[in-house]
């Protein structure tokens, strides 16, 4: 039963925000730092998940193959590789740390 509660609760919160959205004045939306925001949030929230996907396990932070390959991605990155080496050389990396430990 409590499951059932967990969905409909969180159904309800989708809802409420979706019409808090809609309820939201167009005025407001165009203000230049509300269109900054929003142009930075998504890019805030993927280099949180990426970091957390990265060094979290459980609730500990750890140091292992994928921080590595995570290096190696943005090293390929700001060597200006295109987006499939960069995926390759985080796969290759990740897997060679991997290997050796």
């Amino acid at each position: 039963m409590n499951v059932w509660i967990a969905i409909a609760l969180t159904a309800l919160g989708c809802y409420l925000a979706k019409l808090l959205g809609l309820l939201v004045p167009a005025g407001a939306l165009e203000r230049p730092v509300v269109q900054r925001l929003a142009a930075l949030l998504p890019v805030a929230l993927l280099a949180a998940l990426t970091a957390q996907q990265a060094f979290g396990t459980g609730q500990h932070p750890v140091l292992d193959a994928r921080g590595a390959g995570l290096a190696a991605a943005a090293l390929a990155l700001v060597l200006r590789a295109p987006f499939l080496v960069v995926v390759g050389v985080a796969v290759a990396v990740t897997a060679g740390v991997r290997a050796l430990g």
